[in-house]
């Protein structure tokens, strides 16, 4: 596990170079008090592991842009992937202040150490794009859903695809919720393209996501709160958590009213990743404690496996069962929460 204890941790993404994951992450001072105030104060930690449970925190990677720029509220959740020139590309979601954080667009940074970024010139690189997807002020959404972009090259070599939390313009404001999608063949100029799941699926967004094949089955996860489904879903009071739908592709079609809870929400935010044996594991972040309290730390790996009929199971969790770790933990004061004062030095502890 990765515990911060000057800060939150939440969202994360990874990139693995030879032996080593590199953990890219969202972080927040813990002094803030309020844990829902972490959003507009957000940049980009690094860390580095071996093995996905003992981490070494390392040079933060990315900060909020100087004003005016796209990104200089805060810089959110995104993904890392090794271009054919042998750097690396960072594709990130920035907030800026004109629009007072409420548009979101997707950034690029580039590096080719993966220690060093340089926000690219032509960045921010994508907007959302008005024919399939809703713009601020379209409805009475709080904001514009145009974030969390997942970089993958395409199965068959044609360029890279973008996968994207974003709604559609069109349905009730509650279920609007599809995984955006965008095309580029350079990794630097990209093209909306209509999302990869259709409305009315029974959420308000469908946040982090990621495609992967497991155990031979493709599979999309993303995430989602308990205050972001739609009304209409007959498990809406208590479903949130990580979910997950098999497909026929990487590139779907995927149907998201038939997605299967993999987490309760106690955790959020998961992510597959292969460890070094090559099995597929999944982490997300410790949303919540046992009293209802933000936790903010990197949960350990959680094995992740596929049954013959295509679903997927976490850990020793049962069919039908979301995970969670509710009992699982040994609960960790936090300094901000307690009223006493954090220490100066960030340690990564393994668990």
């Amino acid at each position: 596990m990765l515990r911060l204890p000057d800060a939150w941790i939440w969202d994360f993404w990874f990139a693995r170079d030879g032996d080593t994951h590199h953990l890219f992450f969202l972080r927040a001072s813990r002094a803030l008090g309020d844990p829902d105030r972490r959003h507009f104060r957000a940049s980009v930690g690094h860390a580095i592991s071996t093995d996905l449970r003992t981490w070494t925190q390392v040079t933060d990677a990315l900060v909020p842009a100087d004003r005016p720029a796209f990104d200089d509220v805060a810089t959110w959740t995104g993904s890392v992937l090794r271009g054919p020139d042998d750097r690396w590309y960072m594709f990130y979601t920035g907030a800026g202040s004109t629009e007072r954080a409420l548009v979101q667009r997707i950034g690029l940074a580039t590096s080719t150490d993966l220690t060093t970024w340089h926000r690219h010139p032509t960045s921010p690189v994508l907007t959302a794009a008005g024919r399939w997807y809703e713009r601020f002020g379209d409805s009475t959404w709080h904001d514009e859903a145009w974030r969390d972009p997942w970089v993958f090259p395409d199965p068959g070599g044609d360029g890279w695809h973008m996968l994207i939390t974003a709604r559609a313009n069109e349905g009730p404001v509650d279920d609007r919720g599809v995984i955006g999608h965008a095309r580029s063949h350079d990794l630097v100029r990209w093209t909306a393209q209509p999302p990869l799941t259709a409305p009315g699926s029974g959420f308000g967004h469908l946040e982090v996501p990621q495609v992967e094949v497991v155990d031979g089955r493709p599979v999309l996860i993303f995430s989602c709160l308990r205050d972001q489904l739609a009304r209409r879903r007959p498990d809406a009071a208590a479903a949130a958590g990580v979910w997950v739908v098999p497909g026929d592709s990487l590139l779907g079609p995927f149907d998201a009213s038939h997605a299967q809870r993999l987490t309760d929400d106690s955790l959020y935010s998961g992510r597959l990743v292969r460890d070094a044996a090559g099995r597929w594991q999944l982490l997300a972040f410790l949303n919540h404690d046992a009293d209802g309290r933000f936790v903010g730390e990197l949960s350990d790996p959680i094995p992740v496996r596929v049954t013959g009929d295509g679903t997927v199971l976490l850990g020793d969790a049962e069919p039908g069962t979301p995970y969670s770790v509710l009992g699982r933990r040994t609960p960790v004061p936090d300094p901000a929460q307690a009223g006493g004062t954090a220490p100066s030095q960030a340690v990564a502890a393994g668990a």
